[in-house]
């Protein structure tokens, strides 16, 4: 059987998926096309439907539920591992007429920041890894850093002026839902709960063999330095990757509850997850 996997080339996936991706561990007769790209790229391919498994943003499951459903292995969910959002150090700005750099429009960042900042009006979409750089040339006045660049924005000369991820947990008091793993809904249940155990299994195999997967790693992280590929694994790959859990679980529910007490969705008619 052969299906298409979709993951970002960041360590974290890069980590979770490379037992799986070459085959270090049984994969049950299922072949995978691997598609690797920035995480709203793979939120935009979920929304058109092009693949079968994919990691994205929580905030574009919001409007996915009927079509995918979440698998309880390979999440990215935590306590401080929130979006930053930063500005140029010893410069003032007015959010309400700041031009603020998104790393895209259904990142759960984004949504994060839609609830943090309601005054902010004036967002572009960019590329993650080119926020850093374009506030510092100006081109933004501040920016919504996500994955590692919250370890490197400080040595750039940027400066924080919120932690979402402290603004969520201070609110709902519960794990910031970050990204996830789903599944086509039309695949056969017994396919999807064979690719969640897969993945839980790769993840198992990645904690156990923390060597094994550096190579994948180093590859598609060519500009990163050791130290901070490892601390951005540290950071979001942990015992919620293996399965969410109780915990993980309702901390899911509270952010698809508050999506719709803030009227971007409607009330959930489909289960979240496999029954």
């Amino acid at each position: 059987m052969h299906l298409t996997l979709g993951f970002s080339p960041c360590p974290n996936d890069c980590f979770i998926f490379d037992a799986l991706v070459h085959k270090k561990i049984d994969t049950q007769g299922i072949d995978f096309t691997i598609v690797m790209d920035d995480v709203e790229a793979l939120n935009q391919k979920a929304l058109n439907q092009e693949l079968d498994i994919t990691k994205l943003s929580y905030h574009a499951f919001f409007y996915l539920i009927d079509k995918y459903v979440l698998l309880k292995s390979g999440s990215a969910l935590g306590f401080n591992c929130g979006p930053l959002l930063v500005k140029k150090k010893s410069t003032n700005i007015d959010l309400l007429d700041a031009r603020v750099a998104i790393p895209g429009k259904y990142t759960t960042a984004n949504f994060l920041l839609s609830i943090a900042y309601p005054q902010i009006k004036h967002k572009q979409e960019v590329l993650f890894s080119e926020i850093e750089k374009n506030i510092l040339d100006e081109t933004y006045d501040a920016g919504l850093l996500i994955h590692e660049n919250r370890f490197t924005y400080e040595s750039k000369g940027l400066e924080k002026i919120a932690d979402l991820g402290e603004y969520w947990e201070n609110l709902i008091h519960a794990p910031i839902p970050l990204g996830g793993i789903v599944a086509k809904r039309s695949l056969d249940v017994k396919i999807q709960k064979t690719i969640e155990r897969l993945i839980k299994e790769s993840v198992q195999y990645a904690f156990q063999n923390p060597g094994s997967s550096m190579p994948f790693v180093r590859a598609h992280a060519q500009e990163m330095s050791e130290e901070v590929m490892k601390k951005h694994i540290a950071l979001y790959v942990n015992d919620f990757s293996l399965d969410i859990g109780e915990i993980g679980t309702k901390a899911i529910q509270l952010m698809f509850n508050k999506a719709i007490e803030l009227k971007l969705i409607k009330p959930l008619e489909s289960s979240l997850f496999i029954l």
